[in-house]
């Protein structure tokens, strides 16, 4: 971390944690934010769902809801990156304050509820990025309308308008902070959203990976029918974990606070979960494990539970955007340490 990094990390920590967040991306898409391009080795290049990345330490969806600093994250180090939640229609989220740092948990609550700009804003934004010569492997977190209707036709409703400058899409079904959303994690739920989806994604050209994002406290038999709707329908991928409304062993005052936690509480439960959706797919799925990862040992225990690559959001509230860099260059010593000459070698090792 550069010493100017520190010295913004060290004023963004004494403002309200949601106007810190905003600080940050107008910074970084301003280009203050660490640069260099994504960290490449050997050993980190891998290929997920057909996707080639330079290394498999991406941004999970909730750091650049909007597209407002794309190209600049891209730039600092990770390989690949994930906006949204994306609605159709812009919607405000829930009242303020609505996003927590728990410092002594190494975590954060959040209650956003979907925040954002609207597929159309979010659409010209991705547009330009392109346009303007930003490459990189972008994913589109998909969402619902707090008022909608049809959820389904939501969901269907973004990755047609935003297909266009998306790598890879994300059906979210799983954050706690939108009312009866969790509920189409049931198995006959999910399998009409995801053949809606997917029924949409067949007219809208080349097909590009399709995932899904579930949630960490699910149980053994939820999990079970999870992967079995995954094998049976066309889906390319699976994201394990969003955040968690469990509260067990946290110490700040703050875990009172409603909405969902990330951060280091959740490294354990998440990469469980990884662990046991890899063994129910056969590996034959591939698994991006989010959740807790705050050092290249983290993001090596999820590879070797399963996943083929990983995103971080919470630890980059405390140790910044340049934490994507790091982890991504200790990762390929330790991959040297195990003995593979490839990721793909030590995903599952564990499992």
């Amino acid at each position: 971390m550069s010493a100017l990094e520190r010295a913004g990390l060290r004023a963004l920590g004494l403002l309200d944690a949601e106007r810190a967040h905003g600080l940050a991306l107008r910074a970084l898409a301003a280009g203050l934010g660490p640069s260099g391009g994504p960290v490449t080795a050997p050993r980190l290049a891998t290929r997920l769902a057909g996707l080639e990345l330079p290394n498999p330490v991406g941004i999970a969806a909730g750091f650049d809801k909007n597209a407002a600093a794309i190209g600049a994250i891209l730039r600092a180090g990770p390989g690949f990156a994930e906006i949204g939640a994306v609605t159709p229609r812009p919607q405000p989220g829930n009242p303020r304050p609505r996003l927590f740092r728990l410092r002594e948990d190494g975590a954060a609550i959040n209650r956003f509820g979907f925040n954002n700009d609207g597929m159309e804003a979010v659409a010209r934004r991705l547009e330009a990025a392109r346009s303007a010569g930003v490459t990189g492997v972008i994913g589109v977190n998909l969402g619902a309308n707090k008022d909608s209707d049809d959820r389904a036709a939501d969901y269907a409703a973004v990755l047609a308008r935003l297909y266009p400058f998306g790598d890879f899409f994300t059906v979210n079904v799983s954050s706690p902070n939108t009312e009866r959303l969790r509920e189409l994690q049931g198995r006959a739920a999910l399998e009409r959203l995801l053949e809606g989806v997917l029924e949409r994604r067949a007219g809208l050209g080349p097909a590009k990976p399709v995932f899904l994002k579930i949630a960490p406290d699910l149980a053994d038999a939820e999990l079970a029918d999870i992967a079995e709707v995954a094998r049976a329908l066309p889906l390319d991928g699976l994201i394990a974990t969003n955040t968690t409304t469990a509260r067990e062993g946290l110490a700040s005052p703050l875990a009172v606070e409603t909405g969902g936690l990330s951060g280091r509480p959740l490294m354990a439960r998440s990469t469980e979960v990884v662990r046991a959706l890899y063994r129910l797919t056969g590996g034959r799925l591939p698994i991006i494990g989010v959740g807790g990862i705050a050092s290249a040992a983290d993001a090596h225990a999820k590879i070797r539970a399963g996943a083929s690559a990983v995103q971080l959001y919470t630890a980059l509230a405390y140790e910044g955007l340049s934490l994507a860099g790091k982890i991504a260059r200790d990762l390929a010593g330790l991959l040297e340490a195990d003995g593979v000459g490839s990721l793909a070698d030590a995903v599952g090792r564990d499992a």
